[in-house]
């Protein structure tokens, strides 16, 4: 099926496949394309940075093996525990993964207790790997969402900006907020923060303290315009989930930062 994309306000228009290729019989679906391109990318940027914070790419090679399909499970498990109406009816939809329904708060969940375990297993500290991986995540999240603009899928509410996406929906046209574009850029500027920073961190946790400060601050105001938003109630997940996260982590680095100071004026 062809979906026809309009940019009306950048003049630019796309009509775009779900399909990426067909493989003996088998659509291969180009979200499925790019969350493998994201996973060789980040394999890449582990291997050019070999060593850093005394971790070899050896072990990042082995922590992927299992983070990647479990974070995969997570993003699966958060999206189905916050439709749970919906799912109990139609049990047979749990594991249509080709229907759609992955959260990233799940993901990241889940991954990072797989770090937790990975950390303590290999003695490494569990702030120098999860600041050697948020880099990457970062990367991934602004490749990934690219799935969304091909899916037609995770848009916003309807609006007249410059950066407004026509699309079809219900064979009704509909000029809305281009959600996934706001969240890429957002994640490829951090990205490349958290990149060049890694240079001046302070404190280990660092590094993923700022990518939870800064994705959560900016989660929070594109969730706020999303239509389809996981609810509990009246509350969308995802927004309450950034307010929690943004303050908690706000108040570590500010707690860390102040400890450093005491440290520093009392050696001299």
């Amino acid at each position: 099926m062809i979906h026809e994309i309009l940019f009306p306000g950048l003049g630019l228009s796309f009509s775009i496949s779900k399909t990426a290729f067909t493989l003996f019989g088998i659509s291969v679906a180009w979200y499925a394309v790019l969350i493998v391109l994201s996973f060789i990318i980040a394999l890449f940027l582990f291997y050019k940075r070999d060593g850093l914070y005394g971790i070899s790419k050896e072990h990042l090679f082995e922590l992927m093996f299992y983070i990647l399909p479990i974070a995969f499970i997570g993003a699966r498990a958060y999206y189905v525990l916050f439709r749970m109406d919906y799912y109990l009816q139609n049990p047979d939809q749990i594991f249509n993964l080709r229907g759609g329904g992955l959260a990233i708060y799940g993901g990241i969940i889940a991954g990072a207790i797989v770090c937790y375990v990975f950390a303590k297993k290999k003695k490494i500290a569990l702030g120098d790997l999860l600041d050697y991986i948020v880099p990457a995540l970062a990367l991934g999240q602004a490749i990934g969402r690219w799935g969304n603009f091909i899916n037609v899928e995770a848009y916003g509410t309807e609006t007249t900006s410059f950066l407004r996406m026509g699309i079809f929906e219900n064979g009704i046209y509909q000029e809305v907020h281009p959600t996934f574009l706001y969240e890429s850029i957002v994640d490829f500027v951090l990205f490349l923060f958290l990149l060049f920073y890694q240079k001046k961190r302070k404190f280990r946790g660092e590094i993923t303290y700022l990518y939870l400060i800064f994705y959560c601050l900016a989660r929070f105001f594109i969730e706020g315009i999303r239509t389809d938003s996981l609810m509990l109630g009246n509350y969308r997940i995802s927004q309450v989930l950034s307010a929690i996260v943004f303050v908690i982590f706000c108040g570590l680095f500010w707690k860390k930062r102040k400890e450093m100071k005491k440290t520093e004026y009392s050696k001299q």
